[in-house]
């Protein structure tokens, strides 16, 4: 009988990072002839960014979640009764399948487990910005984290089972960019975490020199800040250089014309525009951020590391790349190598194979 698996998600019709990793799971585990099921906490977008596996089902729960400024939110008694009545209504379905996959917010864990499913949690953040208060973590199993920095935290406060799988590329393209574009990429949420409204200050910086004027900073994504982020651009007078892009299905497309990845993040967990820039042999300079960056990027090998909040230096190691057409390439080959030998399916579905006793 084959075994089955539910993955959770909060809205799979939100374009970002967790969701792609939720969909390179499920099309993972297609492999290992398992029954996948996607729940979907809402659906705010009427289609999906991503093309979903063959014989996936999804289930949505709603449509749109509470507004931040709700009673919903403000009221912890009113918000703890709503979620224990999701959970009395849905116990039944997700206590039926032999393992359980949180990806995110864990609004739906069952009031009663049942012993013979295996409940885990994979924590796409990091643990001083997501999950320090998280008093949910010991109700799982196990807990999967994508790196090992903060694996101590984890181990002392919450959870004693702990395995270590990073996010993974269901398979590298067969194409490169070829470096020769004066463009620079950033993907992300338009949020205050993704950093972008420094990063405007970092590009600013470098365009007050004539050499970089023909050089330009395409942004793709969309976001509560989006109007903040325009205005910011526009006040330092950098519209003709700095293009806001909207999300897309063909995101490969805007891979190939980019010379240069940036990433200015204030956190991450891990962050999969990282993995699949450099499988596309861009180089990439980011903020050493706690978690996320550095288990991706060598540092002076594939691209930059670059000490967080120095936006000065930042922008030097960008003019670097920027001047050094051979750089790139160099660090663009070595981003991809990497990608292929430490963060293919093949490698992480052994870990996973182990977690699941599959």
């Amino acid at each position: 009988m084959k075994k089955s698996i539910l993955l959770t998600i909060f809205d799979l019709s939100v374009f970002g990072g967790t969701e792609r990793a939720v969909i390179n799971l499920a099309k993972m585990f297609q492999t290992c002839n398992v029954n996948i099921t996607i729940l979907s906490f809402y659906k705010q977008n009427e289609t999906l960014s991503f093309q979903i596996p063959e014989n996936t089902q999804i289930k949505y729960i709603g449509n749109t979640p509470p507004c931040e400024n709700s009673l919903f939110y403000k009221n912890k008694y009113l918000k703890f009764f709503k979620y224990a009545c999701l959970s009395l209504k849905w116990s039944k379905f997700i206590n039926s399948f032999d393992a359980v996959i949180s990806n995110d917010y864990d609004i739906l864990i069952p009031l009663l487990k049942n012993k013979k499913t295996k409940y885990i949690k994979i924590l796409h953040g990091n643990y001083t910005n997501t999950y320090k208060s998280c008093k949910a973590l010991n109700f799982f199993d196990t807990i999967v984290i994508l790196c090992s920095k903060e694996i101590d935290f984890y181990k002392k406060y919450f959870h004693k089972q702990i395995e270590i799988i990073p996010n993974f590329l269901q398979k590298t393209p067969n194409i490169s960019s070829n470096l020769n574009n004066k463009i620079v990429l950033a993907v992300g949420r338009f949020s205050h975490e993704k950093g972008f409204l420094r990063l405007i200050e970092i590009w600013e910086i470098l365009q007050k020199k004539e050499s970089y004027k023909e050089w330009a900073l395409h942004i793709v994504g969309d976001g509560y800040l989006k109007k903040e982020i325009q205005k910011e651009i526009n006040k330092k007078n950098l519209q003709k250089s700095i293009i806001l892009k909207p999300f897309t299905k063909e995101i490969e497309k805007e891979y190939l014309k980019a010379s240069i990845y940036v990433m200015t993040s204030y956190y991450e967990g891990f962050p999969m525009v990282l993995l699949e820039s450099s499988s596309y042999q861009i180089p990439t300079i980011a903020f050493d951020i706690n978690t996320g960056p550095s288990d991706i990027i060598d540092n002076e090998k594939s691209g930059f590391l670059i000490k967080d909040g120095d936006l000065n230096e930042f922008a030097n190691k960008l003019c670097l790349l920027m001047d050094d057409e051979n750089l790139r390439k160099e660090f663009g080959k070595n981003a991809k190598a990497k990608v292929e030998e430490n963060f293919s399916s093949q490698q992480i579905l052994k870990l996973w194979k182990s977690v699941l006793k599959i």
